[in-house]
Protein backbone atom coordinates (compact mmCIF):
# COMPACT_ATOMS: atom_id res chain seq x y z
CA UNK A 1 0.00 0.00 0.00
CA UNK A 2 1.29 3.47 -0.87
CA UNK A 3 1.83 6.16 1.75
CA UNK A 4 -1.15 8.03 0.30
CA UNK A 5 -3.26 4.89 0.62
CA UNK A 6 -2.21 4.39 4.24
CA UNK A 7 -3.09 7.99 5.02
CA UNK A 8 -6.56 7.49 3.49
CA UNK A 9 -7.08 4.34 5.56
CA UNK A 10 -5.99 6.09 8.75
CA UNK A 11 -8.37 9.00 8.16
CA UNK A 12 -11.23 6.64 7.33
CA UNK A 13 -10.60 4.64 10.51
CA UNK A 14 -10.59 7.80 12.62
CA UNK A 15 -13.91 8.84 11.08
CA UNK A 16 -15.36 5.35 11.60
CA UNK A 17 -14.39 5.32 15.29
CA UNK A 18 -15.84 8.81 15.78
CA UNK A 19 -19.13 7.69 14.19
CA UNK A 20 -19.26 4.50 16.28
CA UNK A 21 -18.69 6.51 19.45
CA UNK A 22 -21.44 8.90 18.39
CA UNK A 23 -23.95 6.04 18.14
CA UNK A 24 -23.16 5.19 21.75
CA UNK A 25 -23.11 8.75 23.12
CA UNK A 26 -26.44 9.55 21.47
CA UNK A 27 -28.14 6.44 22.81
CA UNK A 28 -28.51 4.46 19.59
CA UNK A 29 -26.58 1.48 20.95
CA UNK A 30 -25.77 0.03 24.37
CA UNK A 31 -22.43 -1.51 25.28
CA UNK A 32 -20.79 -3.13 22.26
CA UNK A 33 -24.00 -3.57 20.25
CA UNK A 34 -24.34 -2.13 16.76
CA UNK A 35 -21.53 -1.69 14.24
CA UNK A 36 -20.20 0.70 11.62
CA UNK A 37 -18.28 0.28 8.37
CA UNK A 38 -16.83 2.45 5.63
CA UNK A 39 -15.56 1.54 2.18
CA UNK A 40 -12.17 2.76 0.95
CA UNK A 41 -11.71 1.53 -2.60
CA UNK A 42 -12.02 -2.25 -2.51
CA UNK A 43 -11.40 -2.38 1.26
CA UNK A 44 -14.12 -2.28 3.91
CA UNK A 45 -13.11 -1.00 7.35
CA UNK A 46 -15.37 -2.38 10.10
CA UNK A 47 -15.67 -2.11 13.85
CA UNK A 48 -14.25 -5.19 15.59
CA UNK A 49 -16.42 -7.62 17.53
CA UNK A 50 -17.02 -7.07 21.23
CA UNK A 51 -14.74 -4.05 21.81
CA UNK A 52 -16.18 -0.91 23.48
CA UNK A 53 -15.91 2.00 21.07
CA UNK A 54 -14.14 4.23 23.59
CA UNK A 55 -11.27 1.75 23.72
CA UNK A 56 -10.60 1.58 19.98
CA UNK A 57 -7.18 2.80 18.86
CA UNK A 58 -5.52 3.14 15.43
CA UNK A 59 -3.88 -0.26 16.01
CA UNK A 60 -7.34 -1.87 16.25
CA UNK A 61 -8.25 -1.12 12.63
CA UNK A 62 -9.81 -4.08 10.82
CA UNK A 63 -10.07 -4.26 7.03
CA UNK A 64 -11.66 -6.90 4.80
CA UNK A 65 -12.29 -7.25 1.09
CA UNK A 66 -15.77 -7.50 -0.42
CA UNK A 67 -15.69 -11.28 0.04
CA UNK A 68 -15.01 -10.88 3.76
CA UNK A 69 -11.37 -11.97 3.61
CA UNK A 70 -9.40 -10.13 6.29
CA UNK A 71 -6.72 -7.90 4.80
CA UNK A 72 -5.32 -6.49 8.04
CA UNK A 73 -6.06 -6.21 11.74
CA UNK A 74 -5.53 -8.56 14.69
CA UNK A 75 -9.10 -8.31 15.99
CA UNK A 76 -12.06 -10.25 14.62
CA UNK A 77 -14.48 -8.12 12.59
CA UNK A 78 -18.04 -7.51 13.76
CA UNK A 79 -20.31 -10.55 13.76
CA UNK A 80 -22.61 -8.59 11.43
CA UNK A 81 -19.99 -8.54 8.66
CA UNK A 82 -22.31 -10.43 6.22
CA UNK A 83 -24.89 -7.65 6.64
CA UNK A 84 -22.40 -4.88 5.85
CA UNK A 85 -20.89 -6.70 2.87
CA UNK A 86 -24.33 -7.35 1.41
CA UNK A 87 -25.05 -3.62 1.43
CA UNK A 88 -21.80 -2.87 -0.43
CA UNK A 89 -22.43 -5.63 -2.96
CA UNK A 90 -25.99 -4.57 -3.74
CA UNK A 91 -25.77 -0.75 -3.53
CA UNK A 92 -23.37 2.11 -4.17
CA UNK A 93 -22.90 2.64 -0.42
CA UNK A 94 -19.79 4.31 0.91
CA UNK A 95 -20.65 3.67 4.56
CA UNK A 96 -23.08 1.59 6.66
CA UNK A 97 -24.41 2.17 10.18
CA UNK A 98 -26.23 -0.55 12.15
CA UNK A 99 -27.79 0.26 15.53
CA UNK A 100 -30.19 -1.10 18.14
CA UNK A 101 -32.02 2.22 18.54
CA UNK A 102 -34.87 1.82 21.02
CA UNK A 103 -37.78 3.48 19.20
CA UNK A 104 -36.86 2.02 15.82
CA UNK A 105 -36.53 -1.45 17.27
CA UNK A 106 -39.90 -1.06 18.99
CA UNK A 107 -41.51 -0.13 15.67
CA UNK A 108 -39.91 -3.19 14.05
CA UNK A 109 -42.00 -5.38 16.37
CA UNK A 110 -45.30 -3.68 15.51
CA UNK A 111 -45.68 -3.06 11.77
CA UNK A 112 -44.32 -4.33 8.40
CA UNK A 113 -43.12 -0.82 7.54
CA UNK A 114 -42.85 2.53 9.28
CA UNK A 115 -45.96 4.55 8.28
CA UNK A 116 -45.09 7.79 6.39
CA UNK A 117 -45.81 10.11 9.29
CA UNK A 118 -43.24 12.73 8.26
CA UNK A 119 -41.93 14.10 4.99
CA UNK A 120 -38.37 12.94 5.76
CA UNK A 121 -39.68 9.51 4.76
CA UNK A 122 -38.90 10.65 1.21
CA UNK A 123 -35.23 11.23 2.09
CA UNK A 124 -34.92 7.51 2.81
CA UNK A 125 -36.48 6.51 -0.51
CA UNK A 126 -40.01 5.95 0.80
CA UNK A 127 -41.72 4.14 3.69
CA UNK A 128 -39.08 2.21 5.60
CA UNK A 129 -39.65 -1.55 5.41
CA UNK A 130 -39.11 -4.10 8.18
CA UNK A 131 -36.94 -7.08 7.24
CA UNK A 132 -38.22 -10.42 8.62
CA UNK A 133 -36.40 -11.70 11.69
CA UNK A 134 -33.36 -13.92 11.28
CA UNK A 135 -30.49 -14.82 13.60
CA UNK A 136 -27.87 -12.06 13.80
CA UNK A 137 -24.70 -12.51 11.80
CA UNK A 138 -26.29 -14.88 9.28
CA UNK A 139 -26.58 -14.81 5.51
CA UNK A 140 -30.35 -15.16 5.99
CA UNK A 141 -30.49 -11.86 7.85
CA UNK A 142 -28.35 -10.20 5.18
CA UNK A 143 -30.69 -11.48 2.44
CA UNK A 144 -33.79 -10.28 4.31
CA UNK A 145 -32.16 -6.88 4.76
CA UNK A 146 -31.23 -6.66 1.07
CA UNK A 147 -34.86 -7.11 0.06
CA UNK A 148 -36.07 -4.55 2.62
CA UNK A 149 -33.49 -2.04 1.31
CA UNK A 150 -34.67 -2.32 -2.29
CA UNK A 151 -34.97 1.30 -3.54
CA UNK A 152 -34.39 2.52 0.02
CA UNK A 153 -31.41 3.79 2.03
CA UNK A 154 -32.70 2.49 5.36
CA UNK A 155 -34.59 -0.45 6.80
CA UNK A 156 -35.61 -1.91 10.13
CA UNK A 157 -34.65 -5.41 11.23
CA UNK A 158 -37.50 -7.09 13.09
CA UNK A 159 -36.82 -7.46 16.83
CA UNK A 160 -33.29 -6.26 16.18
CA UNK A 161 -32.55 -2.70 15.03
CA UNK A 162 -31.74 -0.46 12.08
CA UNK A 163 -29.55 -0.42 8.99
CA UNK A 164 -28.81 2.72 6.98
CA UNK A 165 -26.25 3.52 4.34
CA UNK A 166 -24.97 6.59 2.53
CA UNK A 167 -22.20 7.99 0.41
CA UNK A 168 -20.33 8.90 3.60
CA UNK A 169 -20.31 8.10 7.30
CA UNK A 170 -21.95 11.45 8.03
CA UNK A 171 -24.80 10.72 5.62
CA UNK A 172 -25.32 7.17 6.89
CA UNK A 173 -25.36 8.39 10.48
CA UNK A 174 -27.76 11.23 9.69
CA UNK A 175 -30.17 8.76 8.11
CA UNK A 176 -29.98 6.58 11.23
CA UNK A 177 -30.79 9.56 13.44
CA UNK A 178 -33.66 10.63 11.17
CA UNK A 179 -35.08 7.10 11.18
CA UNK A 180 -34.97 6.85 14.97
CA UNK A 181 -36.63 10.27 15.28
CA UNK A 182 -39.44 9.31 12.87
CA UNK A 183 -40.03 6.07 14.76
CA UNK A 184 -40.28 8.00 18.01
CA UNK A 185 -42.66 10.46 16.35
CA UNK A 186 -44.96 7.71 15.07
CA UNK A 187 -44.97 5.87 18.40
CA UNK A 188 -45.80 9.12 20.22
CA UNK A 189 -48.60 10.13 17.85
CA UNK A 190 -50.14 6.66 17.66
CA UNK A 191 -50.22 6.33 21.47
CA UNK A 192 -52.84 9.09 21.90
CA UNK A 193 -56.18 7.36 22.69
CA UNK A 194 -58.94 7.95 20.17
CA UNK A 195 -56.67 9.42 17.51
CA UNK A 196 -54.87 8.02 14.48
CA UNK A 197 -51.86 9.83 12.99
CA UNK A 198 -52.40 11.38 9.56
CA UNK A 199 -50.07 9.93 6.96
CA UNK A 200 -48.55 11.38 3.80
CA UNK A 201 -49.66 10.06 0.42
CA UNK A 202 -47.38 8.68 -2.27
CA UNK A 203 -47.91 11.84 -4.31
CA UNK A 204 -46.94 14.02 -1.36
CA UNK A 205 -43.78 12.00 -0.79
CA UNK A 206 -42.88 12.28 -4.48
CA UNK A 207 -43.23 16.07 -4.23
CA UNK A 208 -40.90 16.06 -1.24
CA UNK A 209 -38.36 13.87 -3.03
CA UNK A 210 -38.31 16.35 -5.91
CA UNK A 211 -37.92 19.28 -3.51
CA UNK A 212 -35.05 17.55 -1.71
CA UNK A 213 -33.04 17.26 -4.92
CA UNK A 214 -32.08 20.91 -4.53
CA UNK A 215 -31.69 20.89 -0.74
CA UNK A 216 -28.47 22.05 0.94
CA UNK A 217 -25.54 24.19 -0.12
CA UNK A 218 -24.17 24.12 -3.63
CA UNK A 219 -20.45 23.44 -3.87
Amino acid sequence: MTEQGRDAMERAWQDLVATARRTASEGLVVGTSGNVSVRVGETVLVTPSGVPYDRLTPEDAVGVDLDGVRLFGALAPTSELPLHLEVYRSTSAGAVVHTHAVHATAVSTLVPELPPVHYMTAALGGPVRVAPYALYGTDELAANMREALRDRTACLLRNHGTVTYGDSLDQAYDRTAQLEWMCRLWLTASSVPGHTPTLLSGAQLRDVAEQLRGYGQSR
